[in-house]
């Protein structure tokens, strides 16, 4: 199953969604993608015989408790882990023989092609649509992504890493994406939550360069 085709089916998407809010009611992803319950029910049921959600019973308020769904352990299979343990090994291996400054450089190269690459697909003049096209080229690397208004500028949201766990031992696999944000959109950035540091996501805050701004 290809991620970034399965991510396009109905099925894909409401997998992403719970990804991104940890359990939602089949009234709450019938809202979010404009379809009738029923439609998401007759998916949600083909989840969950697949073994890749499971139903609960949550109560909101006075009212009985309403059904809410969330992912399995096995719908984490899902999502891109590109080998990330043997990466790890590897540069664990590199560092032991060659020293950190040889990881440093290796990163080095990650970065500057990951920029480049980026470049050709971010192409737009208008902040909102530059971050726009940076999330989509997230996602069509199996990163579950989106982006948000805040003052001032943009928050983007990183729902899941295909490198977490390396970044935990290999602090400098995030210099990827900030380079690439920095490169490529301009302005300020800041991280402000990590899933290599046990947060629920990555959440950088994007301040364009005023100038940029309309």
């Amino acid at each position: 199953m290809h991620a970034d085709r399965f991510f396009q089916t109905p099925r894909g998407k409401i997998i992403a969604e719970l990804r991104r809010n940890g359990s939602a009611s089949a009234a709450d992803l019938a809202s979010t993608f404009g379809l009738s319950p029923n439609a998401v029910r007759q998916q949600l049921v083909v989840l969950e015989r697949d073994g890749l959600v499971l139903e609960r019973p949550v109560r909101r308020g006075p009212t009985k408790p309403t059904l809410e769904f969330s992912l399995t352990p096995e719908a984490d299979k899902l999502f891109p882990h590109q080998y990330d343990k043997m990466l790890s090994a590897v540069l664990r291996e590199v560092r032991e023989q060659f020293g950190g400054a040889a990881v440093e450089r290796i990163f080095d190269g990650i970065t500057k092609r990951s920029v480049e690459r980026a470049r050709t697909q971010i192409t737009a003049e208008e902040p909102e649509r530059k971050v726009a096209q940076l999330t989509e080229m997230l996602r069509d690397q199996g990163v579950v992504a989106e982006y948000s208004l805040i003052d001032g500028g943009f928050a983007l949201h990183e729902h899941n890493c295909p490198y977490a766990g390396v970044a935990k031992e290999n602090p400098e696999m995030c210099q990827v994406i900030h380079s690439v944000i920095e490169e490529t959109l301009g302005g300020n950035h800041q991280q402000t939550e990590s899933l290599a540091n046990g947060g629920k996501q990555c959440r950088f805050e994007v301040h364009p360069a005023a100038e940029a701004v309309s």
